[in-house]
């Protein structure tokens, strides 16, 4: 069984490294393999806090960026954090960090970790290739928010939270175009592709360990379900 999970650079670094929750991560997923021999993980790490800087530094500097340079600082952010999540693995994860999602081998440990790959999309992208590659049913999109609003509720106090969502619709609510640095609850290039394969997807709060165990042990939990 091999469970993909998309794993926010907000989570992970949201300035500095958060180690507390690294660590946590960890134990989690260590017992999720210790209870079954058979079970297998996919980590795709974002770029969260140093991947934004550093495109706002650019944005500040040059009047006019180039999106695809924007891309590129943004997806060696994700190698960063990713690299790290490899490391935390130990000896779970027994091969480089995936950067190429079309082109990987036979899974040979009990986790994965990749990173970003080419500009046009974000690492929300790869988990769903890396997903449709490893036969994976679902992806678990853990990010700073805990559930898909009707609208962006920073905005709008009127936004309301939604348990379960078609993908027409929330292609709707997120368009088709990717901006580098986006704030989106799930790639439109990667909802797209989701949306193709039939493939569930699980927005859910990143920080809540409690409750990514209650979705990985298919009980009742606090998130948003886009099928």
């Amino acid at each position: 069984m091999v469970t993909v999970i998309s794993l926010g650079g907000s989570i992970v670094a949201p300035g500095q490294v958060d180690v507390s929750f690294l660590k946590d991560l960890r134990a989690l997923i260590g017992d999720f393999l210790d209870r079954d021999e058979k079970r297998r993980f996919i980590l795709v790490v974002g770029g969260g806090g140093p991947a934004r800087a550093w495109q706002n530094a650019y944005r500040e500097i040059v009047p006019s960026i180039k999106d695809e340079d924007a891309d590129w600082i943004g997806i060696m952010a994700t190698r960063l954090n990713a690299q790290l999540v490899k490391a935390v693995m130990g000896g779970w994860c027994t091969q480089e960090v995936i950067i190429n999602p079309s082109a990987v081998g036979p899974f040979v440990g009990r986790i994965l970790v990749a990173a970003g790959w080419k500009p046009g999309f974000s690492s929300d992208y790869d988990a769903v290739l890396l997903a449709e590659c490893f036969q994976a049913n679902m992806v678990i999109n853990l990010s700073n928010i805990e559930q898909v609003y009707t609208g962006d509720p920073r905005k709008d106090p009127s936004a309301k939270p939604i348990d379960r969502i078609s993908w027409d619709d929330f292609r709707t609510l997120v368009g088709d175009e990717w901006v580098p640095g986006k704030n989106v609850p799930f790639d439109p290039v990667a909802s797209r592709h989701a949306a193709k394969l039939g493939l569930q997807v699980i927005c859910a709060g990143g920080r809540d360990l409690p409750n990514l165990q209650k979705i990985l042990s298919g009980e009742s939990f606090l998130g948003t379900i886009i099928s």
